[in-house]
């Protein structure tokens, strides 16, 4: 039935006008002339509404003791489906005779309250500070833990709405998502979950509440508290529709990066939900199962993360989910590849299970891997490949074998790599696998190469962490080798000035590192290094090390160590000479730290020989 416009022009003329000392009767006929207008056409009724003026009329007809009252709540919730009339509704004072209309007990009158809240609060920043204000939201929890336990269709109803009017209260606003977290929502709404996990519209409802506070780093601390991982692993398993596990998926996601969490997830069974979804979609090209595919071994690696979560799948090597994982890597799928690969990266993370792994075949997977990733390959599976077998290189024992089952051969092949992810794991992973193994150090030190694009990477200022790994793994390569062929290798590359400038890290392991391989090279071949080590001023900024109060103890004995080493070298000799180096030393002969006052003992002693 269509209502003419001057139907609802003579409703809103009435209304404006008879408000106040009208009978409920014709009050009753304009409210519903306008409810029927706005299921006609809302936008276009709505703006008539704020047009007339009749908004602040509604403001002294939400009373408690009018039979209108839930009509007019029901209209205020029609018109606030519009963006453009939420503020009006602010700005005509609704929010606060709303909010009163909280503490009644008229189930209708809660209903459409609790509508028009939820609906003005809906991505509006002043409907929020208004009912913030006001103090709806407590009224709010307080109903809904009051009515928690309740299951009949009505108390349901009401329950979703005031969800709801929570959920869009709170979206993406830090500050009151807290509010409500300090207010106690979360242990409700988790009771909430368990209670109605049989009525869908509640169950949507608790769940996007979820996702919009699990965001928070204080909520994971008291979901932690409540069975929500029991809760969410049940309803889990109930699901077949796609959107509704993507749904679980969602709040499951940044609750598993709280490690309680991830063990209590583990516990409930998710695991084996995940696997199981693994399985169904592994050989299917539809949409949903290729995503639903993604989110579930995603979320694995995730729960792997937790140092108790990760050893309680591992089960000493032998558990059927650390197997089940295994069996991903020569996949055909990328997905289940970068998945199985970052799993094993996330087992690595003691020596234990590192020595158990390589001892049983898992580097010649890897390496398999890696091999169908050289042409053109995934970078995402080759930084998962390399990141494992980094953390596999870790425990002594496992390096030479991985040496000799040829891993540094295999990571070499990536050499070309142009992505900075790559070129980082492939110098850590050949930087772990060298740590005192003289032999394959002197190999690797040995490869021009290799030596020449360390040092081409030693220039990548865009790319802090692949420039610092390089000067390590150069410095590592002279440090575990001591080998003159090695030291040559990296003289006639051009990798001397990057030595010297990494003695000026900020890192004081590094630093180190770079003076102990430049003392190794002026005691084996200082002449070969004598320019390099002379243009790059080494003996200046060995000065500066050596006055300066901020250096460590073990960066000033082995500054004076290399000082040494370099008097042999003429040029150098002259440059020590120059710098007032014995002033330098002999305050450091009362240095603090034993080692470094004998030092500086047996270094003036040399000083003062050569001057």
């Amino acid at each position: 039935m269509l209502f003419p416009n001057d139907n609802l022009s003579d409703a809103l003329k009435k209304l404006k006008i008879t408000a106040t000392d009208s009978t409920a009767d014709s009050l009753e006929g304009c409210l519903d002339c306008l409810l029927q207008a706005l299921a006609q056409n809302n936008t276009e009724t709505s703006e008539k509404i704020q047009k007339s003026g009749v908004l602040q009329v509604f403001a002294s007809l939400l009373t408690p003791q009018s039979s209108c009252t839930a009509k007019v709540a029901n209209i205020i919730a029609e018109v606030a489906r519009n963006e453009f009339m939420r503020n009006p509704c602010v700005d005509a004072g609704l929010i606060p005779p709303l909010v009163q209309l909280l503490n009644c007990k008229d189930q209708e009158v809660l209903l459409q309250t609790g509508r028009a809240l939820g609906n003005i609060c809906y991505d509006s920043h002043e409907g929020r500070n208004a009912v913030d204000h006001a103090g709806g939201a407590h009224i709010v929890v307080d109903h809904i833990r009051s009515l928690c336990s309740k299951t009949d269709p009505a108390s349901e109803k009401l329950l979703t709405v005031f969800c709801g009017m929570l959920m869009n209260y709170s979206n993406e606003n830090d500050t009151l998502q807290s509010q409500l977290i300090n207010m106690g929502v979360i242990p409700t709404l988790v009771k909430l979950l368990g209670i109605h996990c049989q009525n869908a519209a509640l169950t949507e409802m608790c769940l996007v509440a979820f996702g919009n506070l699990a965001e928070l780093e204080s909520s994971k601390e008291q979901f932690a508290y409540t069975n929500i991982a029991e809760e969410l692993v049940k309803l889990f398993k109930k699901q077949i529709e796609h959107d509704k596990k993507e749904m679980i998926f969602e709040v499951l996601a940044p609750l598993a990066e709280n490690d309680v969490i991830k063990l209590q997830l583990v516990e409930a069974g998710l695991v084996e939900c995940l696997l199981e979804i693994v399985q169904k979609t592994v050989d299917s090209d539809k949409e949903d199962d290729i995503a639903e595919l993604k989110t579930a071994s995603d979320l694995m690696v995730l729960l792997l993360l937790g140092d108790e979560s990760m050893q309680k799948l591992f089960e000493g090597g032998k558990g059927s989910v650390f197997q089940r994982v295994l069996s991903w890597i020569p996949s055909n799928s990328h997905q289940l590849q970068l998945a199985g690969a970052l799993a094993i990266a996330n087992f690595a993370r003691n020596d234990g299970n590192c020595i158990h792994m390589v001892d049983n075949g898992i580097v010649q997977k890897l390496m398999d891997l890696l091999d169908r990733h050289v042409e053109d390959g995934n970078v995402t599976v080759q930084h998962a490949a390399l990141s494992a077998l980094r953390n596999l290189a870790i425990p002594v024992v496992n390096k030479a074998k991985m040496l000799s089952a040829g891993v540094a051969e295999a990571v070499l092949k990536f050499l070309r790599s142009e992505m900075p992810p790559v070129q980082f794991k492939l110098l850590g992973t050949l930087r772990m696998l060298i740590d005192a193994q003289a032999e394959a150090a002197e190999q690797l030190g040995r490869n021009v190469k290799l030596v020449e694009r360390l040092v081409e990477w030693c220039e990548a200022k865009d790319h802090a962490g692949v420039m610092g790994e390089s000067n390590r793994l150069l410095s590592a390569l002279i440090r575990h080798s001591k080998s003159k062929d090695v030291i040559r290798t990296i003289v006639q590359s051009g990798g001397i000035k990057h030595l010297v400038t990494m003695a000026t890290s900020e890192h004081v392991i590094m630093q180190n590192e770079a003076l102990v391989a430049l003392a190794l090279i002026a005691a084996l071949e200082l002449v070969t290094a004598e320019k390099d080590l002379e243009n790059a001023q080494l003996v200046q900024i060995l000065h500066r090390l050596l006055s300066d109060d901020r250096s460590a103890p073990e960066i000033k004995y082995n500054s004076m160590v290399l000082i040494c080493a370099l008097i042999g070298s003429e040029p150098l000799q002259k440059e020590v000479q120059s710098m007032a180096f014995l002033e330098v030393v002999s305050k450091l002969r009362s240095h603090e730290n034993k080692t470094v006052a004998q030092q500086a003992s047996l270094t003036e002693q040399r000083l003062a020989v050569e001057s």
